[in-house]
């Protein structure tokens, strides 16, 4: 079992079941009286995401190896469970059973597939360092699962879908550039060139309310071009009351300790918006 344990360490199975997730979200938003009879597309799209997402995981390790090997020994590749040119290996074959699943799903599948895995190497390999650009790598990460399910369900992405993943991005990209407040002194020291590191606290967290609040502006869209259920607009003004609430917050106190408060709290406005959208098309 070391060895196997070792592997399912490697591939982060939490992370991957909640990308396999995001892309049968994506598929009920899209068309949720399309799921009972797509069921074998969404099985292709959950395996798809958790495949991909696993091998994209083992690739992060095996570029982070040396730093690991600092921070994190005890992870499977510095901790010697694993050697590098056996992550690369597992790497090859989730990547191939990832994209034969996009494949028997649908020609767009697989070129989002192919897309975000493009993206996700960019970020892996030059992106991290970047700064914003990287923020934006990671929000297009986040994304483009709800893409692939209204891509797999319905070959085409729902306008609801789009504002939402919209919405995603924007409010994730402000997390993103919050974290970077949280991570200001590591990053420096790793040449990381985040907002926080090249312009100071205060303007970096002046960014990260403009794209939390560019998130809430988005949110009237499906209410006023749309025909959704009466439950989408008292959930989506939780959402946005709670992250206008959460900028203000930060713009009071951008300290490192608050601003690991508001990242972290911010999960849970993501998860309300995506129960709001749910519950717009789920009647």
């Amino acid at each position: 079992m070391g060895k196997i344990g070792s592997y399912l360490r490697l591939m982060r199975p939490v992370n991957c079941l909640m990308m396999g997730f995001a892309v049968i979200v994506g598929a009920a938003l899209a068309d949720p009286n399309a799921l009972d009879a797509g069921w074998k597309f969404l099985v292709y799209g959950f395996i798809t995401g958790f495949m991909l997402t696993a091998a994209s995981m083992a690739i992060n390790d095996y570029y982070d190896r040396e730093i690991d090997a600092v921070n994190e020994p005890n992870r499977p590749i510095p901790s010697g469970a694993v050697k590098p040119r056996e992550a690369l290996n597992f790497a090859s074959i989730l990547t191939f059973i990832g994209f034969l699943s996009a494949y028997l799903t649908n020609y767009l599948c697989l070129f989002a597939a192919l897309i975000a895995w493009i993206i996700f190497v960019m970020y892996t390999t030059v992106g991290k360092r970047s700064g914003l650009p990287g923020n934006f790598l990671v929000s297009a990460c986040v994304a483009i699962p709800f893409v692939y399910g209204s891509l797999a369900i319905a070959s085409e992405v729902k306008f609801n879908v789009l504002v939402f993943v919209s919405m995603v991005f924007l409010a994730n990209t402000g997390r993103e550039i919050t974290k970077g407040i949280v991570d200001v002194e590591g990053d420096k020291v790793r040449g990381v060139k985040t907002l926080a590191v090249r312009y100071g606290a205060k303007k970096a967290t002046w960014a990260a309310v403009l794209f939390y609040v560019s998130a809430v502006a988005l949110s009237p869209l499906p209410t006023l071009f749309m025909t959704i259920s009466f439950w989408f607009a008292p959930l989506v003004v939780v959402t946005d009351f709670g992250l206008l609430a959460s900028a203000l917050m930060l713009l009071r106190d951008y300290s490192r300790e608050n601003a690991r408060k508001i990242k972290n709290v911010v999960l849970l406005w993501f998860i309300i918006g995506l129960l709001a959208f749910l519950a717009g098309v789920l009647r």
